[in-house]
C-alpha cells in the first residue's frame, strides 16, 4: 500500500514525499529477510547455457 501511495501520490512538499519514501523503507525493512542463493554456480552456468543456445536458435531462425 505504501508504494502505491508513493507512485500514485501527490505531495505538498519535498520534505513530505522524503517523510513518505523513508516511511516506506522502515515499513519494508521491518520484514527483512537476507537473500540466500540455493543454486550451485554449476546450476546457474546451465540455465545461461540452455538461454544462450536458445537464443542463438531464434536469432538463427529470424536472420533468413
Amino acid at each position: 500500500m505504501t508504494r502505491q501511495s508513493i507512485r500514485r501520490g501527490t505531495f505538498s512538499s519535498v520534505n513530505v514525499l522524503v517523510k513518505q519514501i523513508r516511511d516506506y523503507i522502515n515499513s519494508w525493512n521491518q520484514e527483512a529477510k537476507p537473500f540466500t542463493w540455493i543454486a550451485t554456480a554449476d546450476e546457474v552456468l546451465a540455465k545461461v547455457s540452455l538461454v544462450q543456445t536458445n537464443v542463438k536458435k531464434l536469432v538463427s531462425i529470424h536472420a533468413k
